[in-house]
Parts: C-alpha cells; sequence; structure tokens
C-alpha cells in the first residue's frame, strides 16, 4: 500500500499499554487521529501478561474499529505486557498498512532478560525477538532522539508520520492519548 505522507487527511492507529504488575493482562488502547490531531476513533483490548497473543489482539482491535481510512499502525514498542512480543511484520501482512513501533531508549537488547525471566521456555521468546530486527535511530523536529522500527513503509516515510504526530518531545500524539486511556482504564 503506498502511504501519503504529505496528505492532510492521513489516520493514524496508535497504541499503547498499561497493566497493573498484579494483573494477568493488560490494557490495550487504541486511538485513531487524524494529522490534524482531531482524535476521530477508540477502541480497547486485553493482552495477556507473559503470553503470546499480543499481535492477534492488536489485529482484532484493527477489525472491531470497521474502519478503511486507517493509514498507518503506531505502536508503543513491540514488547509488552511482560515479554509479550508483537509482530510487526505479521501486523502489515494482516492489515496491508505500514507499521511503525517506536522506543525511547537505546539498548543492548533483551536476550539476556528473557532467558533469564522465561529459563525453561526462553526458545521460542528469544526467536520472537531476534525476529524483530534493528531498530534505527531517527532525529525529530523537536529535537529529540527516537528508535524505531517499521514495516511496509520507508525510514523516510515513517519519520514524516512521526514528526508530523509529535507536538513537543518525543511521544507521538495518538501513543500518548493511548497512554493516558489505557492508564484510565485500568483505574476502573
Amino acid at each position: 500500500m503506498k502511504i501519503h505522507t504529505e496528505k492532510k487527511g492521513i489516520r493514524v492507529l496508535g497504541i499503547a499499554e498499561s497493566f497493573k504488575k498484579t494483573s494477568i493482562c493488560s490494557t490495550l488502547a487504541g486511538i485513531v487521529m487524524r494529522r490534524d490531531l482531531v482524535i476521530d476513533g477508540m477502541i480497547f483490548g486485553n493482552a495477556t501478561i507473559e503470553g503470546n497473543d499480543a499481535t492477534q489482539i492488536i489485529l482484532s482491535m484493527y477489525k472491531s474499529l470497521k474502519r478503511n481510512d486507517v493509514n498507518c499502525i503506531m505502536i508503543d514498542g513491540l514488547i509488552i505486557s511482560m515479554y509479550n512480543i508483537i509482530d510487526g511484520k505479521e501486523l502489515q501482512e494482516s492489515t496491508n498498512l505500514p507499521v511503525i513501533a517506536i522506543t525511547f531508549e537505546d539498548s543492548e537488547g533483551l536476550e539476556g532478560a528473557i532467558n533469564h525471566h522465561f529459563s525453561k521456555d526462553s526458545k521460542i521468546k528469544l526467536e520472537q525477538y531476534r525476529k524483530l530486527g534493528l531498530r534505527d535511530k531517527i532525529l525529530l523536529d523537536t529535537g529529540m532522539n527516537l528508535f524505531i522500527r517499521y514495516w511496509g513503509i520507508s525510514l523516510k516515510e515513517a519519520s514524516t508520520i512521526i514528526n508530523s504526530f509529535t507536538l513537543q518531545g518525543s511521544i507521538p500524539e495518538p501513543i500518548r492519548i493511548a497512554k493516558i486511556a489505557a492508564r484510565a482504564k485500568i483505574r476502573n
């Protein structure tokens, strides 16, 4: 799918999560936001802590929206809910939409943490993690750095989309609002 990053009406589905350490599931919030920063959709889902269902939950959330005007999916990280790993490539192929996953800090990787946390069943988690590939560092128009993985889109297009949705700092607005919504939902 060709994405027109300069288009004024571009819409992004931003996905973020929140959970309590005592929970068995995390709450995922999805916010549909237009380029002019107007919110015109919201959806919730639940992913299993330490599970393997996050990719399918996000696909279900997207399908439940029943919208054909979403142009891109933006995710707050690919390793959520205590190592529930999201497959960005599968999301892109299943939705035919570009997928951008953001993180805020550089790291040496999570292989050691995965081995420690899943000592008996770490092989599958490590394969899922390695399949994600490397991240690219981008400099935002705000002067902040962000680390991204992306599918179905070029690095330049991903940077353009992220910059068009980032008002200040390093958090794109669809992600910022999705985080707020997910936190509010778990307080109920």
